[in-house]
């Protein structure tokens, strides 16, 4: 919950890095604007800790001992919807895309200025809660069933499994049915913010789906040069 953009105390960040001197930089900083912070130094630590501590929001650097940023990523998303604000020391797209991809709600580069990381952590839980409606009833799109309370996807009595942002996408496409959405827009709407104009991790995101949609009847078409809209079949 915030009042003002101000952080309430009850806000845990997960700080995962095994750079101390970061770890001391952000933790300063985050703790002036009222934040909670824990901290690990390598992947298997940030998984027992986002466990135990149920954090609002988790800052992981990719480049981790024992287990990688990225597998800490996809075991987290695999298990929970936690906020991910990614790290990475190289400023490649190959990177951002691949930590997008995997679920991760924001990424930094290093070196970071850590009043923009702060401004970025409290972005992303503004995100975060505005994306938090009061449950509503079950979407039907032809023989396909969303149910955003329980986050769970049918085709007929075929239980579909989806990873987060796949079902994000699924059910933007769904409350636009027939409507053409652009690609920035669709990142807009999902992730929540411009990935500096890269969409690749949209289109990637709908390839899953398709895929994972096969034999439903319902389709996601490709509008050239435009977007994707999702129509019955």
């Amino acid at each position: 919950m915030h009042i003002n953009g101000a952080a309430m105390s009850n806000e845990t960040i997960l700080l995962v890095d095994d750079e101390q001197n970061i770890i001391e930089l952000a933790t300063m900083y985050l703790e002036q604007e009222g934040f909670r912070v824990i901290s690990a130094r390598d992947g298997q630590a940030a998984l027992d800790r986002a466990k135990a501590e149920r954090p609002a929001l988790m800052v992981l650097d990719l480049m981790l001992p024992k287990v990688d940023g990225w597998q800490v990523c996809r075991k987290i998303r695999a298990e929970s919807d936690l906020p991910i604000l990614m790290l990475t020391a190289r400023d490649e797209d190959v990177d951002k895309i691949v930590g997008l991809e995997l679920g991760a709600d924001d990424y930094m580069t290093k070196p970071f200025n850590p009043r923009e990381l702060v401004a970025r952590v409290k972005a992303i839980l503004r995100r975060t809660e505005q994306r938090r409606p009061e449950p509503v009833g079950p979407l039907f799109v032809a023989d396909v069933k969303i149910d955003p309370a329980r986050r769970t996807v049918h085709v007929g009595d075929r239980p579909i499994d989806l990873r987060t942002k796949e079902f994000d996408l699924l059910m933007v496409l769904a409350e636009n049915e027939g409507i053409v959405l652009t690609r920035e827009k669709l990142l807009d709407l999902v992730w929540g913010f411009d990935f500096y104009g890269q969409t690749r991790t949209v289109d990637v995101h709908v390839a899953h789906l398709r895929n994972k949609l096969e034999g439903a009847h319902v389709t996601i078409e490709t509008v050239w040069g435009v977007g994707y809209k999702l129509d019955k079949k």
